[in-house]
């Protein structure tokens, strides 16, 4: 899903860029609903009218960015013409969805997964970027580029240091200086390389390079793509520890299952996708064995050799401020406000928007863009297009809410959207069940007739284990961050009346 939204006369409108006809589309002044994995063309199609009609912010591109021309040089490709043989999208919805984003007061981009989650993630991202700098639609209110995050503090842990090439505050691991700070305030020595992203990870175990896991509030069985691929490796792995709230899927690989304890049993803090530092309370004692995950953590450690130790949630908050500047002037005594990073001082008010004045880097750069096709596209044996995602009844791999007995009232089984037109060829009746298949593998689960996808694209959400959409999914990564490509999940991919 991408939503630009802009402000016209104090009226929001919105232009919604989906392959499937999701609900707010009846919102949307208009729909550009795109082929899966066409986002660069699109976006680039929007540009490249922009320019061409003398839209662009020419005073924020003069004083703010760099690289103009060159980026210029590969958007003059991406006619409207050009682009709709790309995206089926109509070359008049193009050009009037860049009319009405370059002509607005203010526009803000909204994005999720649909735009990441592709092998060509970081180019999509890149594109979003240029779209914003080009309008100067940055560093100011009510603008700018906005992700919405997939859970709801994968904010705060970036923040703190769970990406494998950081330490917290974003420091890169590979920066001697950086080093050097953490080395000092933790009492260790610390590597400089680079670590691996989940996927890798099971890649590193089959290639003999991984022998353990230790795997916190995560169910990979489900959530990561070509599971037959992740279950060998975790048969494989010589010792798996998995610490969550329930024995999940994952969960029944494990050689040990540490208890962790819910959010209302701790008290800690989440940060939100505007980077609002979020205080949660605990009001209610934990269950059993179980315990937070810093005091988990903690205890491991410290039996593992590398003591450990902390009194509260507080003084590791007080830690983070000390070692990470935007955290600077955060510590509990302040969590009420509800704080935005970055917070540089005891003082600070908070930062409500970013790049107000200039880039952290100095000037935006531009970055030229084009096109490339997705990992996998159809062909006679496998003509459809997978993509998959979730539902609003169900969250991630369903580890908490199907256990709740009002959200399986909605819905409680697997189900794929296909187009009624598909369907009938296929001989399958709404309701009726059918085999989906890749290369990787095949499911069985109810085909619901849906005008909601394409022709020859079906849509499957990932929460179900009965037939787990990721059995099928291609784990083809973008090359830059590591994201699978999700959102064309497979492009070989065809469907059977059961």
């Amino acid at each position: 899903m991408n939503l630009l939204i802009v402000q016209w006369s104090h009226n929001a409108k919105l232009i919604l860029a989906d392959p499937r006809k999701i609900d707010i589309a009846k919102y949307a002044a208009i729909h550009m609903q795109q082929k899966n994995g066409t986002d660069v063309a699109w976006l680039n199609g929007m540009m490249n009218v922009i320019i061409n009609e003398g839209l662009e912010n020419k005073k924020f591109i003069e004083e703010r960015t760099e690289g103009f021309e060159e980026f210029k040089s590969v958007i003059m490709r991406y006619t409207p013409e050009y682009v709709e043989k790309i995206t089926g999208i109509n070359k008049e919805d193009i050009i009037k969805a860049a009319r009405l984003f370059a002509n607005a007061e203010n526009a803000s981009i909204v994005y999720a997964m649909g735009i990441t989650q592709h092998t060509t993630g970081t180019d999509n991202v890149l594109s979003i970027a240029n779209l914003s700098m080009l309008t100067g639609n940055i560093g100011k209110l009510y603008s700018g580029v906005n992700p919405l995050r997939g859970q709801n503090n994968v904010q705060g842990a970036c923040d703190v240091g769970a990406l494998p090439n950081v330490y917290p505050g974003y420091q890169r691991v590979n920066i001697k200086e950086n080093r050097k700070k953490f080395e000092k305030a933790w009492n260790t020595q610390l590597s400089d390389k680079f670590g691996l992203t989940v996927v890798e990870m099971m890649h590193g175990v089959l290639e003999n390079k991984i022998k353990a896991f230790f795997i916190m509030g995560e169910n990979p069985v489900l959530s990561d793509p070509n599971i037959k691929h992740v279950k060998k490796a975790l048969n494989k792995v010589e010792f798996l520890a998995v610490q969550d709230i329930y024995l999940s899927e994952t969960a029944e690989y494990a050689d040990v299952v540490l208890p962790a304890c819910s959010f209302l049993e701790k008290n800690g803090t989440f940060t939100n996708t505007e980077r609002r530092i979020l205080p949660i309370n605990k009001i209610l004692n934990p269950i059993g064995q179980s315990k937070s995950d810093w005091e988990i953590i903690c205890d491991l450690s410290t039996r593992m050799g590398y003591k450990m130790h902390y009194e509260n949630e507080s003084e590791i908050m007080d830690e983070i401020a000390s070692l990470s500047s935007i955290y600077a002037g955060v510590n509990y005594d302040r969590l009420d406000e509800k704080l935005q990073w970055p917070v540089l001082s005891k003082n600070h008010p908070g930062t409500p928007f970013l790049h107000k004045d200039k880039f952290a880097k100095g000037l935006g750069s531009f970055k030229p863009v084009d096109y490339v096709e997705p990992a996998e596209l159809p062909d006679n044996e496998y003509p459809f297009i997978l993509s998959t995602g979730r539902m609003l009844y169900h969250y991630h791999t369903g580890t908490i809410t199907r256990r709740s007995q009002y959200l399986t009232k909605y819905i409680n089984e697997p189900y794929a959207e296909v187009n009624p037109d598909d369907a009938k060829k296929c001989g399958v009746e709404d309701g009726g069940m059918i085999k989906v298949s890749t290369r990787r593998g095949e499911i069985v689960l109810k085909a619901l007739y849906s005008e909601r996808v394409f022709e020859k694209s079906i849509f499957i959400p990932f929460h179900f284990k009965e037939a787990a959409a990721n059995v099928l999914t291609n784990d083809a990564l973008d090359p830059i961050a590591k994201i699978p490509e999700y959102k064309v999940a497979s492009a070989k991919c065809r469907i059977e009346k059961v």
